[in-house]
């Protein structure tokens, strides 16, 4: 039993010290000098506690390390006042007047490639009265196991408004995976015109997107919207960290969606590029009696090679065609 507990001690040892020194080299800190040797200082401090146990017991040193590196992660403040990358440098916010959404800054780019572009915002309402459809967009850019995933709501009136939980990217950083597991990024709510939120991702990037009818029922439907609505204006008021595993572009929508947490914790919402099955199995998805494999097959979008996306494109990838 002494040495199960020693190993289990050396084992969250190790995963503290990982995550600790992960942390802090995907901080938010300036300059980078400080926050490569603040990177650099973590192990080493750590190292120097059990070399030094003779003189100050090492769990009493590992103990003021780690204190102060919680103190500081649990503090350390997200904030809306960055330099932001172009595509996300303005936020949308939202306002309820009666039965009528006020949005402001509805993205609408104009990409010729995905660092070329010209920025293009325009303020909408929509009335809520009119919301008539909802569809589910998955977008793959390697295998089939990640995917980004997001909603498009759609209008009597023919227009669709994409909502996109996303990570908010700062001008002097790349984009990283393993960063949006640490306090890297702050959450983003893009609130876009779908030539802009899909047409980038199919005719610019050359993603694999696919696009689901959901069947939710009106209420259910106005609900979720007014739910994105609120939580993008909170967030210009109150700022927050995104993360990969607890908060992302899936997690959120099942949280606007006040969905249960057997949900929530489902393998399909972690490994994201699967959600799509799982709102399948829960019978959200309009099938049209097909079995999930033909209906994915379905529901890709296919565009022509030269393709940008021009004023019908909502229309035109309504209207699928198989290669």
């Amino acid at each position: 039993m002494k040495r199960l507990l020693h190993g289990i001690g050396w084992f969250f040892l190790v995963l503290m010290t990982a995550f600790a020194t992960a942390a802090l080299f995907y901080s938010t800190v300036e300059p980078d000098a400080l926050r490569i040797s603040l990177t650099v200082l973590c192990p080493t401090s750590i190292l120097a506690a059990f070399l030094g146990r003779r003189y100050i017991p090492a769990p009493a040193s590992l103990a003021t390390i780690f204190i102060i590196f919680w103190g500081w992660y649990l503090t350390d403040p997200p904030r809306n006042d960055r330099d932001w990358a172009g595509e996300y440098a303005l936020p949308a916010n939202a306002a309820l007047n009666g039965r009528v959404a006020h949005i402001e800054h509805v993205r609408n780019f104009t990409y010729r490639t995905t660092e070329d572009y010209t920025p293009h915002y325009y303020d909408a309402d929509y009335n809520l009265d009119d919301l008539s459809s909802l569809d589910l967009v998955t977008s793959y850019w390697a295998g089939e196991t990640i995917a980004h995933v997001f909603l498009s709501f759609g209008f009597k009136d023919g227009r669709h408004l994409a909502l996109s939980i996303e990570t908010r990217r700062q001008k002097t950083f790349a984009y990283s995976a393993i960063a949006g597991f640490f306090h890297h990024y702050e959450t983003f709510y893009v609130a876009a015109d779908e030539r802009d939120l899909i047409g980038v991702r199919t005719d610019i990037r050359k993603e694999r997107v696919y696009l689901y009818t959901l069947t939710l029922s009106p209420q259910a439907r106005e609900r979720l919207l007014l739910s994105y609505l609120a939580e993008i204006h909170r967030l210009t008021l109150q700022p927050a960290w995104y993360n990969t595993l607890t908060d992302n572009c899936t997690t959120g929508i099942l949280t606007r969606a006040q969905a249960k947490w057997r949900y929530r914790l489902d393998w399909r919402v972690l490994l994201s590029g699967y959600t799509a099955s799982l709102a399948y199995d829960l019978g959200l998805l309009q099938t049209h009696g097909l079995s999930f494999p033909d209906l994915k097959q379905a529901s890709r979008l296919y565009r022509p090679a030269n393709a940008v996306p021009g004023n019908s494109f909502s229309k035109d990838i309504r209207t699928k065609t198989i290669p």
